[in-house]
């Protein structure tokens, strides 16, 4: 054939070719963000660009050019991110109470990862009652068994971010043997592995232990290597609030890394610090046996939040045998004269088998009581531990213990412990991700019945504004890998985290010029600014700042999940 006829035919085939491309691509999206400044959760400098979603994926990220949508807003000079993991969350009760999710979605949160140390199920229907006597403010009836269908419940009722849980390891160890102080038999055991895996197969996300409170902190650690050990079968991960994290920092950490090693299994840190002054200078090292031991192979992450102040309960300074057989046997010892007098004093002293506040030097002046379940009680919220001893003329352990008898509940309490150059130290490393360890809230109803911590308003912001704009400690896009792409990646889970053609459009759109918390340990009920649309498997529940009502969330699952 000759050459113009071979050109002819080459001509034709392109213009099929073009014909059959224009016919493939789409002429319309959903929704279509045009022109913003795309920081896609990788870590690198960001871009200009456009993207668009059809139905709950990202379809196009890029130039889109001339292609229309219902929902087609201009976004430029606008930060366009994936939505935010919190890696910490306690909005399992909140979220029954109020599905919007309300501080966190106005921070960007599109997914709250639930289960330090206690998860929703499995239940036995003594743990049923026994958690539906410790309800406080928020009341509900429990309607589910097992993780897996507590977290359907929240589907089904309406939830505006998506939801994803652990197996608190103190949940089987409950099941199977209540709040005894013993180790479990090899039967006992056997049951409790059993639970785990049930969880795994349901999707859960790994087995979370939190060593302080009781009964989680009755286990062994070779309790806890058995049950991570099952995590690990179905790609899990170990998460914890570590034994301790004051004076004996170290040596948690140094457990921690076992369980890892022998169950070989990757492993968190909930909310990395070390607590006290006298233990602030412990940090370097604490970080440095964690990069040694990344070094060495193993597959250590830890989380933060941004405040320093933990939030805990009045009871967690109170000695951990006190507390065995459950928290209403601990009220009993504590109504116990002869043994109140050693409560007080062992909360004074402290001791190496326990992490005491007071021995970290942690004092009544430090706590800042804000939350009560009684009326008779809460006009007390936002006073210390110390100004209430001061008004009752009592000493201060003493009137922590009558506190949380005449309360009949553990008391929310905020603990002033932590350094703010350990916060900056802990921001900065690449392998840490962040948390709220807070429900998620509104300054409305059942909510403004106590105070929490300020994180449930302002960690995300607190990140975005003080420490990447106006502290410049780390840059923006780095921050939003640590939101974004590092927790997912972490967790193994399935195409989220980053702005790419086929990951789930869970997307956030904020101004970095305003992004700000205004939560204070004084007036906590305060929603951070700045977010102005959030999307959560592609629909808008954040538009212009306000939230619009939809409730897309979904149940989020582990790698082990078998569909069932």
């Amino acid at each position: 054939m000759h050459a113009k006829g071979r050109i002819g035919l080459v001509t034709a085939s392109a213009m099929i070719c073009c014909f059959m491309a224009a016919c493939a691509s789409p002429t319309s999206y959903d929704v279509i963000l045009r022109g913003g400044t795309i920081y896609d959760g990788s870590g690198q400098k960001p871009y200009t660009g456009d993207i668009a979603f059809d139905d709950d994926t990202i379809a196009a990220v890029g130039d889109i050019g001339e292609v229309t949508a219902p929902i087609d807003i201009d976004v430029g000079g606008l930060a366009v991110a994936p939505g935010f993991v919190n890696m910490m969350s306690w909005a399992n009760e909140s979220l029954i109470e109020d599905g919007r999710s309300q501080s966190d979605i106005r921070q960007g949160v599109t997914l709250e990862v639930m289960g330090e140390g206690e998860s929703m199920g499995p239940l036995n229907d003594e743990m049923k009652v026994e958690m539906a006597r410790l309800q406080t403010d928020i009341r509900y009836d429990i309607e589910w068994t097992t993780l897996a269908e507590y977290l359907e419940y929240l589907e089904r009722r309406g939830i505006s971010p998506n939801v994803a849980s652990f197996i608190g390891a103190a949940t089987p160890r409950r099941y199977v043997i209540g709040h005894e102080d013993r180790e479990p038999t090899a039967e006992e055991l056997d049951q409790m592995r059993s639970l785990v895996r049930r969880a795994m197969e349901d999707g859960a996300l790994g087995v979370a232990s939190s060593l302080i409170y009781p009964p989680g902190s009755f286990a062994k650690t070779d309790e806890l290597i058995a049950l991570s050990e099952v995590a690990a079968e179905y790609d899990g991960i170990y998460v914890s609030h570590i034994r301790d994290e004051s004076a004996q920092i170290l040596e948690a950490i140094e457990e921690l890394l076992t369980i890892a090693r022998e169950a070989e299994i990757r492993a968190e840190i909930y909310h990395l610090k070390s607590a006290g002054r006298s233990n602030w200078p412990l940090f370097d090292e604490a970080v440095a046996m964690v990069e040694r031991a990344r070094a060495a192979g193993l597959q250590i992450t830890a989380d933060i939040y941004t405040y320093p102040a933990s939030g805990t309960g009045l009871n967690a300074s109170i000695p951990p045998w006190v507390q065995e057989g459950g928290f209403e046997a601990s009220l009993e010892r504590m109504k116990d004269p002869a043994l109140r007098e050693r409560i007080a004093r062992e909360m004074r002293e402290g001791s190496s088998e326990w992490e005491s506040d007071y021995a970290a030097g942690v004092t009544p002046a430090d706590m800042l009581l804000v939350g009560f379940k009684t009326e008779e009680l809460k006009p007390l919220t936002g006073k210390t531990l110390a100004e209430v001893a001061e008004m009752r003329g009592t000493d201060p352990q003493m009137t922590a213990m009558d506190l949380i008898v005449e309360d009949g509940s553990r008391i929310s309490t905020v603990y002033f412990d932590q350094s703010e150059d350990v916060i900056r130290k802990a921001l900065a490393l690449p392998w840490v991700s962040f948390n709220s360890d807070e429900a998620s809230l509104a300054p409305e109803g059942v909510f403004l019945m106590s105070n929490p911590h300020p994180r449930a308003y302002g960690s995300f912001a607190r990140v975005l504004g003080r420490y990447v704009r106006d502290e410049q400690l780390i840059s923006l896009e780095e921050a939003i890998r640590k939101l974004a792409a590092l927790p997912c990646q972490n967790l193994w889970l399935d195409r989220r985290g980053e702005l790419k053609e086929g990951f789930f459009a869970d997307v956030v759109v904020f101004d970095p010029g305003q992004i700000q918390d205004h939560a204070t340990f004084v007036e906590p009920h305060q929603y951070a600014t700045g977010m102005l649309h959030v999307f959560v498997n592609g629909t808008q529940v954040l538009k212009d700042g306000e939230h619009t009502g939809a409730t897309p969330g979904r149940v989020v699952r582990g790698p082990g999940w078998t569909g069932r």
